[in-house]
């Protein structure tokens, strides 16, 4: 059977399309990670560091995520 996989994501969201030959599908996730903060000025190794890593972890989980829905019908 010939089955493709699309995929369209970014930090926000992921739409997955799946297709085969007698059925097309798709589903959405929803990140749930925040925006990513700007800071403007000398960078503390406090509060900031720590932001930046909770975010790149969240979003590490959530690409994971992504990435376990894709061989799923």
């Amino acid at each position: 059977m010939n089955h493709k996989v699309g995929i369209w994501i970014d930090h926000k969201k992921a739409v997955i399309v799946s297709a085969s030959a007698d059925r097309v599908s798709t589903k959405t996730l929803e990140s749930g990670v925040g925006p990513h903060a700007r800071y403007s000025g000398p960078q503390d190794a406090g509060g900031e560091k720590k932001h930046e890593e909770r975010h790149g972890q969240q979003l590490d989980r959530y690409y994971d995520e992504v990435i376990s829905q894709l061989g799923q019908p």
